[in-house]
């Protein structure tokens, strides 16, 4: 019975074993860096900056979450970067939703081949090289640490990542639903919104996931483009450290609750997660 829930033979289980020990390592190596910082917030403030550093707390305290309650704005910033995120996505899901829809049935007109090559090459642009053009911009028009430019900036970042990933789950749809909808009177916009776009729904939510996740991360633009009232937590968090100035374990708090979000995501939309990874990697 052993042998049967591992592998069909010896050779089978010791294989198997050995992917278990290599996913194991890796697992730990990826997951220290984490819980040393989990295990850091939980550390009375001299514990964190001690010159002899534990992994395990000597004695739990949550010092560094009261300390970090009394930071000013430190709750905006919270909202801040919920809002940036949750409205750049949707967004992004709207506009790139109904642009992947055309291009990927137009596919073989020479502009939406265009497009396509396009939308790739935006997406392989650093961002450090067009950071500096869109701050530019915001400061010409003084929008300057506003936060609907912020939404609309990561709106339009990560509208590419949008169109590269959702072209692939439109055009796994055949035609032929598009053109059995046409024969019962539907349109185009009708057919889009009442027959296709229900059944991409998984690929949707697996779109969004990402495209949250890269809004949400983000230190580059938001550094850039905001300084106090539109300040994002991954720019807050930069500010714990200073040539003056080193709050550790504040620090830890505020980054293991800026992580929260992120975990409940993973853990519970993560089918749709995969699905999104694995998209367009097979063909049938």
């Amino acid at each position: 019975m052993f042998a049967e829930q591992l592998g069909r033979n010896r050779k089978d289980n010791v294989w198997i074993f050995i992917m278990y020990g290599v996913a194991a390592l890796f697992l730990v190596l990826f997951i220290f860096p984490y819980l040393y910082m989990l295990l850091s917030s939980l550390k009375p403030s001299n514990e964190v900056i001690s010159t002899s550093p534990t992994f395990f707390p000597k004695a739990f305290s949550i010092e560094n979450y009261i300390q970090l309650s009394q930071y000013a704005g430190m709750g905006k910033f919270f909202l801040n970067s919920i809002v940036a995120a949750t409205v750049g996505t949707l967004i992004c899901l709207i506009l790139g939703s109904m642009a992947s829809y055309a291009i990927s049935r137009t596919a073989a007109s020479k502009l939406s081949g265009f497009f396509l090559v396009l939308v790739l090459c935006l997406k392989m642009i650093p961002m450090s090289s067009i950071a500096v053009p869109i701050y530019a911009l915001i400061q010409k028009f003084g929008l300057y640490d506003y936060l609907p430019a912020l939404v609309v900036v990561y709106a339009a970042v990560n509208m590419p990542f949008v169109l590269w990933m959702m072209i692939s789950f439109f055009k796994a749809i055949p035609i032929d639903m598009d053109e059995a909808a046409s024969i019962d009177g539907a349109s185009p916009i009708v057919s889009f919104r009442k027959v296709i776009l229900p059944i991409t729904i998984p690929g949707i939510i697996s779109t969004g996931i990402f495209t949250f996740l890269l809004a949400w991360n983000d230190f580059l633009l938001a550094l850039l483009l905001t300084s106090s009232s539109a300040k994002t937590v991954p720019v807050a968090l930069s500010e714990f450290l200073t040539a003056y100035n080193l709050d550790l374990g504040p620090m830890t708090a505020a980054a293991t609750l800026f992580s929260f979000p992120v975990i409940v995501i993973s853990f519970f939309l993560q089918k749709y997660l995969v699905s999104g990874m694995m998209a367009g990697s097979v063909k049938e």
